[in-house]
């Protein structure tokens, strides 16, 4: 299955799940708690608070190459906005994807969904853990704050 069929389908369309493609074009739906949509609605927030320039996009759908991954949050510079802003599923990642870790999350996922995210163009990815917690990593390693939004905080309140 491809993106573009799964956002057209009519049974999908509204599901209270984040959807997926994994790498054989299988859908993939994970149920979010209510403390996920807080965190992803504060972190898009604070985003957007912080660079009035490019566009904070919530529910990024990404191609990557294992799929279609869906970033909770994400952060686009107004260049690569107008590259990506037609696009199904974006060709190249945003230079921001923040992943708000739920309790199913697995360590190995997420630095799955990071290396995938950096392959397809990201310059930082984020994590917020299930207490608000926030991680930064760059294609190389862990930071202590964000380069592109140094101010952003460590932990986001509940």
């Amino acid at each position: 299955m491809e993106w573009s069929e799964v956002v057209a389908h009519p049974s999908l369309r509204d599901l209270p799940f984040k959807i997926e493609l994994n790498e054989y074009g299988s859908v993939v739906m994970t149920p979010v708690k209510i403390k996920h949509s807080v965190h992803t609605g504060r972190i898009s927030r604070l985003m957007g608070q912080m660079r009035a320039e490019g566009e904070v996009l919530v529910e990024c759908a990404i191609k990557t190459g294992k799929g279609t991954k869906v970033a909770d949050v994400a952060w686009s510079s107004p260049e690569r906005f107008g590259v990506i802003e037609n696009d199904t599923d974006a060709s190249i990642a945003p230079e921001v994807c923040v992943e708000v870790v739920s309790a199913s999350n697995t360590d190995k996922e997420m630095k799955g969904k990071r290396e995938l995210y950096f392959e397809s163009g990201a310059q930082e990815v984020w994590t917020c853990d299930e207490s608000g917690g926030m991680r930064f990593f760059n294609a190389k390693r862990e930071l202590k704050r964000s380069r592109l939004f140094p101010d952003f905080p460590e932990r986001i309140e509940v």
